[in-house]
Parts: C-alpha cells; structure tokens; sequence
C-alpha cells in the first residue's frame, strides 16, 4: 500500500520522533537525581511507545524508515543542543524553558499525525491498524504535561523583575 507522500510523511515523523528522544536523554542527563529529569524519563518513555506504535504502522504498510531521515534527525538534534548551549551555556531554565517548548510543538505536530491518519484510515483500510483516538488523547495529555512544566520554568525566567 506504501505511496509515497504516505511514506515520507510517516518517515518525518519518525525523524521527529527521534529527535525527540535525543533532546529527551539530554535533559536527563544534564539534570540527573533532579525531578526535572523523573519527569522527562516517564514522557520518554510514553514517546518511545508511540514511537514504537508508528514503527508498527510502517512495518504493516511495508514502509521502510528511512535511514537518511534518520540521519537528518540526528544532527538536527546536535544542532538543537548547540544551539540551546549557545543559549544558556549554564543548563538553566532557559534551556530548560526552549527545550520544553520545542517538544511541546513537536507533540502537538504527533498529534497531529494521529488526527491525519484517523481520517485517512475512513477511506483506506490498510491504515486501520492503531486506535488513533487513543493515540490523539495520549498526546494531548503529554502536551499538557509538557505545558505546564514550560509554564512553569517561564513564570521563572520571563517574568520582568520590578526595581
């Protein structure tokens, strides 16, 4: 069944989906034994199931994931990180704050695909695989996750400061 808008469309999600892992391992890393790095594991690991659901789609549909988007995702992620570095070279709350930010938008862009796919499946039945109502509503939680921690750390650092 595998088109080729369908598949390039399922492999940048893929990509991004990787991207997301990538910053994900990061701010556990740069913020090790803290809650910020419990609360980034536990959405890591929903996102990898997700992953793995999308991975599942593509294996049914015979797409195969694309290494070169892969590739792309990977130094889109160090150009990320060096670009958030550059930013705040202390690993503070802006980091913290854009990272959130960034997968805020790339969760909404997941939710996206979810909502696309669900419409497309009322006229393909290859695409009936996965309950994307499911999908739908487990992104939307993470986004509000995500949201309120991005609120949180831009209460910290956006905040104009009276004199």
């Amino acid at each position: 069944m595998a088109n080729e808008h369908l598949a390039t469309y399922l492999n940048d999600h893929l990509a991004g989906s990787v991207v997301a892992v990538e910053l994900m391992q990061s701010l556990e890393s740069s913020h090790e034994n803290t809650p910020v790095a419990t609360f980034v594991r536990e959405l890591r690991g929903d996102i990898e199931a997700d992953q793995k659901q999308l991975q599942r789609l593509m294996s049914s549909l015979e797409i195969t994931e694309s290494r070169t988007r892969k590739a792309s995702a990977w130094l889109t992620e160090k150009l990320t990180a060096l670009k958030l570095r550059f930013d705040d070279s202390e690993d503070g709350n802006l980091r913290l704050f854009e990272s959130f930010e960034a997968l805020s938008l790339g969760i909404e862009g997941k939710q996206s695909l979810w909502r696309a796919l669900s419409a497309a499946a009322e006229i393909s039945p290859e695409l009936r695989i996965l309950d994307y109502g499911v999908l739908q509503q487990r992104a939307q939680e993470q986004r509000d996750r995500v949201e309120s921690k991005r609120i949180e750390v831009a209460r910290k650092i956006l905040a104009a400061r009276s004199k």
